[in-house]
């Protein structure tokens, strides 16, 4: 059974490249036609591969609909957050989750510094969407005509003599952003605060979420928190690869925590 299932599933990474015709199936899977037939009416039967008038065989719209349902009741919080408490006790510092909703970038997960200096952000809380690192990667990501119609639109308070100042400066710093694949805010919100960012995707390659490390001055230097880009993406990437079922968890294996 276990075999026959394998066999089943192995169909549709082949058709995902393309239509497919019996004989192709077959060759991929290395059984006679017969055998291959058998398993693409069980999926045709679900679904899951549709058969067109050329008698080559295609991925179904089931499919496709259950792929958009499965994503849609992901919990982007609840399989990050094992890893940013991971990162927090690896660096001490305090960790961020944020999203873009609705024109505002909002922090939707927050692990505290282990240090008696606090920061004041919240979960929930729309973060200064013109100098925060995770907004920088949250809307770099966007297209270029939704970027420029958000930059024209925004205001641009300056928190501090480093705050972004305009909407064609915000522009740059986004392309700088989506070219590097990584962002920061130093002292842009508060002049004490340094702050760097990596991008979480999903499975089309879309930032879904950024995430980021944060440190006053008086504990550690912006040089020094820059040090700790290469794990701060790495957790990014780890978080990635969980999301979008590129590297999913062992069921033997649950997630664990810190």
């Amino acid at each position: 059974m276990s075999q026959t299932v394998d066999r089943a599933l192995s169909i549709l990474p082949l058709l995902a490249e393309g239509p497919a015709d019996l004989g192709q199936v077959a060759d991929r899977l290395g059984v006679h036609k017969s055998t291959a037939l058998r398993l693409l009416r069980t999926l045709h039967e679900h679904g899951l591969v549709y058969r067109q008038s050329d008698q080559r065989y295609r991925l179904g719209a089931r499919l496709i609909a259950l792929a958009q349902e499965a994503m849609e009741n992901l919990d982007i919080r609840e399989i990050a957050h094992p890893h940013l408490a991971r990162l927090n006790e690896q660096c001490g510092h305090t960790v961020h989750l944020a999203v873009y909703e609705e024109d505002e970038v909002l922090y939707i997960d927050k692990v505290e510094s282990r240090y008696p200096v606090r920061m004041y952000s919240r979960i929930g809380k729309p973060v200064a969407i013109t100098v925060a690192a995770v907004a920088k990667l949250l809307l770099a990501d966007r297209p270029e005509h939704e970027r420029r119609a958000l930059a024209e639109k925004l205001d641009y308070p300056m928190y501090t003599a480093r705050s972004t100042p305009n909407a064609p400066a915000f522009l740059r710093e986004l392309e700088k952003v989506r070219e590097q694949g990584w962002a920061t805010d130093l002292g842009g919100h508060e002049e004490s605060i340094n702050c760097v960012a990596a991008p979480i995707r999903g499975a089309d390659g879309r930032v879904v979420a950024a995430m980021s490390v944060s440190a006053p001055n008086v504990v550690v230097t912006a040089d020094e928190l820059l040090t700790l880009l290469p794990l701060v993406r790495r957790t990014a990437d780890g978080i990635s690869g969980e999301y979008s079922g590129r590297n999913p968890v062992n069921p033997a294996s649950p997630r664990q925590g810190p």
